[in-house]
């Protein structure tokens, strides 16, 4: 899938897995697609349920097979 950005937040915990990936994503443009690198559980639930909550449209969730996901977001103002 293609993407504008990417962010690995797989050595980051809650908060600050979330904390990175906004950051990460307010600094693309309307339209464009943020991957994000997270590792499996707790991860994989909040943040795209974060995004969600934001407004931006979720695309994909990739099992990566390692123990971590790749997430496809789309900005969305």
């Amino acid at each position: 899938m293609e993407f504008d950005e990417s962010v690995d937040i797989t050595d980051k915990v809650c908060p600050l897995t979330f904390v990175t990936a906004k950051v990460a994503i307010e600094e693309l443009d309307e339209g464009q697609v943020l991957a994000v690198r997270m590792n499996d559980g707790e991860p994989v639930q909040n943040v795209p349920r974060s995004f969600k909550e934001d407004g931006h449209r979720i695309l994909k969730l990739l099992d990566n097979e390692d123990g971590t996901y790749t997430l496809f977001v789309r900005k969305v103002e």
